[in-house]
């Protein structure tokens, strides 16, 4: 069992694996069942995330009307025009969009960590699947890798919004998709590491505040930069680039940022964008109340 990122890493050196076999083993050892039972659950996720994006991509919108069809107008984007960031990262911010925007819809999605972040995993995964062409396994692992991350901010910090800002959400799931990306491009697990820190360094501070209390606005957008950053700082390790702040300690200041943020700023819609002019109107106008 491992609860540090230094512990997940020196498992994963140590007996020359992945990061998603100690997490897979892991899994099989806690749960009590067969590596194929453990890959049979993961993959079901995979199919859910599969099937988000999808329908996503057909154009989805919420009740409110405030998101929805965002992931299309990019997509349609991508084919008329070039996108000054390239194809590949703005395939990943259209499809985690999309992801967020489907949940928006009252559809189904895998919540990595939570639903309000759901869309970096999936959505860089089904982007940089088209450069890196991985087998169905690889991309269960992915997932996996994810999740052992994720495992570790859980125990050691927290992944909710309304416990630590968007900081642990949005934050949380771009790191982990970081750090995913680099094992499916053949990184190290200590390069994974620091794809994650780099991503949860640059979304430290961030705070949750949705629009109305809905998880629409802002979030939709803020899976678009978690994806994006996830992407970049993934370059960055397998470049050999470094964080000067180890893995662990990133998380623990993202803790420490998290308890000092007021309740306004942690999910409760009283501050931030939820309290502006715009955001108060369209509260009233959602639910016919003035904040």
């Amino acid at each position: 069992m491992f609860r540090t990122v230094k512990e997940l890493v020196e498992m994963a050196e140590k007996e020359k694996i992945q990061i998603s076999e100690v997490m897979i083993r892991q899994e099989m050892d806690v749960k009590e069942k067969t590596r194929s039972e453990v890959f049979s659950e993961m993959e079901r996720n995979l199919e859910v995330m599969e099937k988000a994006i999808e329908d996503a991509l057909q154009g989805v919108q919420s009740v409110t009307g405030l998101t929805g069809g965002d992931a299309v107008l990019i997509q349609k984007y991508m084919q008329e025009k070039t996108p000054l960031s390239g194809n590949l990262l703005l395939d990943a911010v259209s499809k985690a969009m999309g992801t967020n925007e489907v949940n928006a819809a009252m559809g189904t999605i895998c919540a990595t960590p939570t639903a309000g972040s759901a869309g970096c995993v999936p959505g860089t995964l089904f982007a940089v699947k088209n450069q890196l062409n991985p087998t169905r396994e690889q991309m269960i692992r992915y997932l996996f890798t994810s999740g052992a991350f994720g495992f570790v901010v859980a125990n050691n910090a927290f992944i909710s919004g309304a416990a630590g800002g968007c900081q642990a959400e949005v934050g949380s799931a771009g790191a982990m998709a970081s750090a995913a990306i680099v094992e499916m491009a053949g990184g190290t697990p200590q390069q994974s590491a620091e794809a994650f820190a780099m991503t949860l360094k640059n979304m430290l501070g961030l705070v949750c505040d949705p629009v109305a209390g809905l998880v629409e606005v802002p979030c939709v957008k803020r899976n678009a930069a978690g994806s994006s950053l996830a992407i970049v700082s993934a370059d960055m390790a397998l470049a050999g680039v470094t964080s000067r702040i180890p893995c662990d300690e990133v998380i623990g200041a993202m803790y420490r940022i998290g308890k000092q943020m007021p309740s306004s700023l942690r999910e409760t819609g009283e501050g931030g964008l939820a309290d502006t002019p715009t955001g108060r109107l369209l509260k009233e106008k959602i639910f016919g109340m003035s904040m």
